[in-house]
């Protein structure tokens, strides 16, 4: 089999054009419709994902809730849109500081990642895809990346090297496993 090689350009200068989408697709009556998740490719047009199963939404709300709880300020998200090179992917759960939040005022997605970005993986997902995004969000400036596996068991990466570390940096008291009540 081929491997196949894509040279996305800078994040940069994807970011107006996935801003301006994505303020159209919120503003589509019809997409508004549709339940599920709801992501662009690098195109503009829309990629719709069928909700997940009750477990992986029950794994953002207790990441959420874990990272709430563990940072004294800045915002939790979940399904947060942020801009790629490679069009607006929705992080499972997402920490971004009080300064991003500022930087973000009024804008309906995040022009650059949080710093955190949380991915739930599914058992729809390659390993292909899940180092895509991880990709994705460092380029678009995470700071660190973290999945979830089905098990609970936390993996966290940080740099642009997507180095794999034993806790994050950002909130080292985050659990290496999170159980779900």
């Amino acid at each position: 089999m081929a491997t196949l090689t894509l040279n996305l350009p800078p994040h940069k200068a994807r970011r107006t054009f996935n801003l301006r989408r994505w303020a159209e697709l919120l503003a589509d009556r019809e997409l508004a419709r549709f339940e599920g998740r709801v992501e662009t490719d690098r195109h503009g047009h829309v990629i719709r994902s069928p909700p997940p199963a009750p477990s992986h939404g029950s794994f953002q709300a207790r990441i959420a809730s874990l990272l709430d709880r563990s940072m004294a300020s800045g915002r939790v998200l979940t399904e947060c849109p942020i801009s790629t090179a490679d069009g607006v992917k929705a992080a499972d759960v997402a920490w971004a500081s009080p300064a991003l939040v500022h930087e973000l005022g009024r804008q309906v997605c995040f022009p650059r990642a949080p710093e955190i970005c949380v991915e739930v993986i599914s058992p729809s997902n390659t390993e292909g895809e899940i180092q895509e995004k991880m990709a994705l969000y460092f380029d678009a400036g995470a700071k660190e990346v973290w999945t979830c596996a089905e098990s609970g068991v936390m993996s966290f990466f940080g740099g642009r090297g997507e180095r794999s570390m034993r806790a994050s940096k950002i909130c080292p008291q985050f659990p290496k496993r999170v159980e779900l009540r």
